[in-house]
């Protein structure tokens, strides 16, 4: 599957190393040094297939541009940065990141974690076109005048007649927990079958996630309902009836 891909990153040579590696796996590579710069071609051309972000640009930083990419897009989005405490993490998570990468990194580790995102998203077009998704509609929430729908076949989550907008790595969350309602999944089993990484994952991605997808999809995302913790153990998705 041909795929685009914009790098954003201030540093020549570790974007012309991004930039060589992606090519090498097939993608065509739009450049970008600065964040204002990405934001006008996506304006200008649409949106990529992915994006990989470094978090420390020169004039927006990555956090702020990321925000502006979500604004309109739900295109996936790689954060590479040696910022990589805690708070910068779980801060591009956050802000609609869907993994983080660590500097110094290997660029084998960079094109395995796009081979995982083109997996996905290889996914998402095979289940829309073959008419066999993996699980079929169902309705999470019976509000009587507001339900709440997942539909894997058009790939669209509904609330009454508005649809709610859900990132790549959003949609196949949801729907992994849905799979099997009543189910506790563990994070590093999401996060295997969700990311398809999960032997170099950070657990802290499924959290973040998780609290996105519940602004999204809960009436009241402080008191979840559909998607549950299980304290010490994972989450679970309850069918609200």
């Amino acid at each position: 599957m041909s795929a685009n891909l914009m790098i954003v990153e201030d540093d020549d040579r570790v974007r012309a190393a991004l930039r060589l590696a992606m090519e090498d796996e097939g993608y065509d590579v739009a450049e970008a040094e600065e964040a204002e710069v990405a934001l006008r071609h996506l304006r200008d051309h649409g949106a990529p297939d992915v994006v990989i972000i470094d978090l420390m640009l020169g004039g927006m930083d990555g956090f702020t541009c990321i925000r502006e990419i979500r604004r309109d897009h739900d295109v996936p989005i790689i954060v590479v940065s040696a910022r990589d405490d805690t708070h910068d993490v779980v801060a591009a998570l956050e802000a609609g990141a869907d993994d983080f990468v660590t500097k110094p990194f290997e660029v084998k580790e960079i094109t395995a974690r796009m081979r995982a995102v083109r997996r996905r998203m290889q996914f998402a077009v095979e289940a829309a076109a073959d008419g066999e998704p993996e699980l079929g509609t169902t309705v999470l929430d019976e509000h009587p005048d507001v339900p709440l729908i997942l539909a894997p076949e058009s790939g669209t989550v509904h609330r009454g007649d508005e649809e709610i907008h859900l990132t790549l790595t959003e949609y196949r969350l949801l729907c992994e927990l849905a799979g099997s309602p009543g189910r506790v999944f563990s994070r590093a089993t999401l996060l295997e079958r969700v990311w398809d990484q999960g032997f170099f994952g950070d657990e802290r991605i499924v959290d973040v996630h998780i609290r996105r997808l519940r602004t999204k999809i809960e009436r009241d995302p402080s008191d979840p309902r559909v998607v549950v913790t299980v304290r010490g153990l994972g989450y679970r998705l309850d069918l609200q009836r």
